[in-house]
This record gives structure tokens, sequence and C-alpha cells, in this order.
């Protein structure tokens, strides 16, 4: 990799496998057509894939075809999706847009919209322990990376991180805080997409844990990008109505620390993932433009 056109290809091409193998998936499933609509409405149309291609590009990185992971890495999107078909409901963070269109609840009603987030959880796991040993994966190797798919999504993940989101338990001025629910809501599933496909591999620990605290700082990187997008981004850039933090008085990184604060923060998590995966070496260098590339995007 030597410039940011050769990695937007490189997730072009990851983005490509993926959505063809979502689309093959959904088509062999028996589903009642209005929950298989309700599905497909989110899963296949928009999104950029971010997870499963780093899921993808972690699996080339150990000397694996990106083909093997297919199955976790379509999981993780489901898992994704799901979490973000949740996320947008009126009961949680109330949003009319995502990925540049209606939010699922807003098309297929709340009731659907539950339906279908249910739905994707279950099918992450069906689809990867039906589809992994196929690939020569070990049982304990594919146990060991769904475990790590599992605590990503639970109460220790993006459950416990929306659960702090909501009712804000620790209040405004709690520093703490501000940086768990990140950690749970955001970093968890972005670390997973390294370390669960690591898993599958059987890599030694201390790759596994340069991969995991990687994952870590990207995360919170990715967080903190994403609470200065909210206020600097448009809906056409975003995706999504920009300002809704702000207007449903949420702690952010920018209501915390500031505009100029919070882009320093980004910038600080971002030397601290290129410090973790450093040690790994010139097979792991393209981890280093890709969380450089994500902090660009708040400039």
């Amino acid at each position: 990799m030597s410039s940011g056109s050769d990695l937007k290809t490189l997730f072009e091409r990851k983005k490509e496998l993926i959505d063809e193998y979502l689309r093959e998936t959904l088509c062999k499933k028996k589903i009642p057509d209005i929950l298989a609509q309700s599905i497909a409405y989110s899963l296949l149309d928009g999104g950029k894939r971010v997870r499963p291609g780093l899921c993808a590009i972690t699996a080339e990185s150990l000397g694996i075809k990106p083909s093997r992971v297919l199955p976790l890495a379509a999981a993780i999107e489901m898992v994704h999706t799901a979490s973000l078909i949740h996320d947008d409901l009126p009961c949680m963070d109330n949003d009319d847009y995502r990925r540049g269109k209606l939010t699922n609840h807003k098309v297929y009603g709340e009731a659907m919209a539950v339906l279908a987030g249910d739905s994707l959880l279950a099918f992450a796991f069906e689809i990867s322990l039906n589809e992994l040993p196929k690939q020569g994966f070990s049982q304990s190797h594919i146990l060991r990376a769904l475990s790590i798919l599992s605590n990503a999504i639970g109460p220790s993940g993006i459950c416990g991180g929306q659960a702090l989101d909501i009712t804000q338990e620790y209040g405004e001025d709690n520093e703490e805080f501000l940086w768990k629910m990140s950690e749970l809501k955001t970093a968890t599933l972005l670390r997973a997409s390294l370390t669960a496909p690591a898993a599958l591999v059987g890599v030694d620990e201390q790759t596994m844990s340069c991969l995991h605290n990687y994952g870590t700082h990207m995360g919170i990187s990715f967080q903190i990008v994403d609470d200065i997008l909210d206020v600097t981004g448009t809906i056409s850039e975003l995706g999504k109505t920009p300002g809704k933090d702000e207007a449903s008085g949420k702690v952010t990184f920018v209501s915390f620390y500031g505009l100029q604060k919070a882009k320093e923060l980004a910038l600080n998590e971002t030397k601290k993932a290129v410090e973790a995966i450093t040690p790994l070496g010139e097979k792991f260098k393209v981890f280093v433009e890709i969380v450089e590339h994500f902090t660009r995007r708040s400039r």
C-alpha cells in the first residue's frame, strides 16, 4: 500500500466479495417475505463493510485466503447491521436516516425492525457454525472466534455500551464514563473484526495481544471521529442525521472536551494503535494506513 487510493481499492475489493456472499447467503435462506425484505433492506443496500473488510484483511495478513473467512466476515456484518437497526429504534436513538436512506423501522415498522435485528444476530452464529468447519478451521478455533464475537455483542460489548449511552448513568462530568461507553459501543466490534479471524487461524498470544490493543485504540479513535463528524458533517457525508447527539443532550468527546481537543485525542489514539501493530512487522503495515485513513475523516 502506498496511497489512499490503494487503500480504497483494497476495501472495495473486499466489499465486493462480502456483498456477493451476503446476497447469496440470504437468497438461500427460507424466510417469510416481509421479514426477508426488512432484513435485505438494511443488510444488502448500503454500508461500507468496514468491519467485515477488516476481518478479510486480517486473514490475508495472516496468510489465509479471504474467501475462507467470508462466513465470519458476513457474521460480523450481520451483527453490525442488527446493532444499527436496534440503535435507530424510537426506544433507543430514534433516528430517521441510516446509510443515506430511511431507517428500517420507518419503512417496515418497529416490530418488524426488531425481528429483523434479532434474526440477523441469530443468523450470524448459524452461518458461522455451519460454514466455517467447511473451510478447514478446527472446532476449538471456531469456538474461540465466536466467543470473541459474542462478547463483542453482549453486556460487555455493544449492548453494554448502548445501555450506558441511553442512561448516561455516570453523569455528564464523569470522564471515565465517556471512554468506557466508547470502548464498549464501538471499539469492541471493530476489535473483534481483527481478533476473531486471528483466533480462527490460531495465532500466538503476542500476535493476539497486538491486534487486541490496536483494535481498542483504533475503535476509540473511530468513535471520537464519529463524534466530530456529528458536529461538522452533513447528511450526505454521514448517511444519517447530523447534530443528533447535541440535540439530545448526549455526552460526546466533542461536548466534553471541545472540538479541537477531540481532534487531538483522535490523533493520540491513532498513534497508540500504530504503536500496538508495529511489532507485527511488514505484513501488518496496511493497518497503519487503515487507522490513519479513518482518522483523516475528521479533517
